[in-house]
């Protein structure tokens, strides 16, 4: 079997409120969907996220990669991801997300080829899980009804948002908790917005709220003061922005700054390296999550069948299709009961778009 020809186009997503965090805010987000086609009939589907504050790469600067991608890799075996990845690493540097479009695509393509859902073929741990969902940067009594709103909805698991204003940022969570009551899981997500020591700060008051993990307080390449958070505060912090790779995963492991590695397959380059990223960890004791950007129901398809396919994947947070208007192109590959995500079980992804 060869890769015969490959297809990508642009799609927009649009989100049905805006979208704030420490690092940017959008109201929408533009990506592409890669088609991989085979001599053989066979065919994956694909999706690439750009995301400029946390890959580097704008939607100009993706299709420009799919673009010298496509051409390396036609013509190879789409079973051969070694050989892919090598090649891909070998024509164009960093651009995780255009390299994690094909891999996505290609991981669909052996699922159909074994005539198994992907899950299934990464490990087949289960094949559901629950996500969180994210409430954006806001206002404290605006976080509080957005999060009775998604409790309303059937979440039990929110992720906030927080790293611009400290004090605002406790005292959101300080009326949400007051608000969702104390059988909702909160977790905090700086998004790289603090100092050390106002980290420090606003997690030694939102342990007061129950709030059982902050990600990435500090800058990602603040890897010692992630460690000392940890060593002067005994919480539960999550690496997201230090950790794109297998070999970053183990630095952040080595100097024991965090508690669990979020990972995310538009960091990564896709499937194939979050495989080595949990490994390590799970080889190390530290769990993972697995996380996304702004995606449409194909990544998110990925990423879910991912996490459930492993036992060390313990969170998710898989909830671009949640904060997005549906792309009426793309169907199926999960249905969902408030936070819990069932995959089908249909070969590969189980996604159908009209491409």
């Amino acid at each position: 079997m060869k890769i015969s020809n490959v297809k990508f186009e642009t799609i927009k997503l649009v989100l049905h409120e805006p979208f704030v965090t420490a690092a940017a805010a959008r109201i929408a987000q533009h990506n592409a969907l890669v088609k991989v086609e085979t001599d053989e009939g066979v065919f994956g589907i694909g999706e690439a996220v750009p995301t400029k504050h946390v890959t580097g790469e704008t939607i100009d600067t993706l299709m420009d990669a799919l673009g010298t991608l496509a051409k390396k890799i036609t013509g190879m075996d789409p079973l051969d991801l070694e050989a892919i990845h090598r090649a891909m690493d070998a024509t164009v540097a960093d651009h995780p997300a255009a390299k994690a479009a094909f891999d996505i695509a290609l991981f669909d393509i052996k699922g159909k080829v074994l005539e198994q859902p992907l899950y299934m073929v990464l490990g087949g741990d289960s094949d559901s899980i629950e996500t969180d969902v994210t409430l954006s940067v806001q206002d404290p009594v605006a976080l509080a009804e957005a999060a009775m709103r998604k409790v309303d909805e059937g979440f039990r698991i929110l992720k906030i948002k927080v790293g611009v204003n400290p004090e605002m940022d406790i005292e959101g969570i300080a009326i949400t908790r007051k608000a969702v009551g104390n059988g909702i899981i909160l977790k905090a997500d700086a998004n790289q917005g603090y100092s050390v020591s106002d980290a420090i700060h606003v997690i030694e008051e939102i342990k007061k709220h129950g709030v059982v993990s902050i990600e990435q307080p500090v800058h990602r390449d603040d890897i010692d003061g992630m460690a000392s958070i940890i060593e002067r505060t005994g919480f539960f912090v999550i690496a997201d922005e230090s950790v794109f790779y297998p070999e970053d995963a183990q630095r952040v492991i080595d100097k024991n700054a965090c508690r669990m590695v979020n990972i995310k397959l538009m960091k990564s380059g896709g499937i194939f390296k979050a495989e080595r990223i949990n490994a390590i960890c799970e080889d190390a004791g530290v769990p993972c999550m697995v996380g996304s950007m702004v995606e449409a129901r194909v990544a998110n398809a990925a990423g879910a069948h991912f996490a459930a396919a492993k036992r060390n994947i313990k969170e998710v947070d898989l909830d671009g299709f949640i904060l997005t208007k549906d792309v009426p192109s793309i169907k199926g590959g999960f249905e969902t009961h408030g936070g819990v995500i069932a995959l089908l079980d249909k070969p590969g992804l189980g996604v159908e778009v009209d491409f």
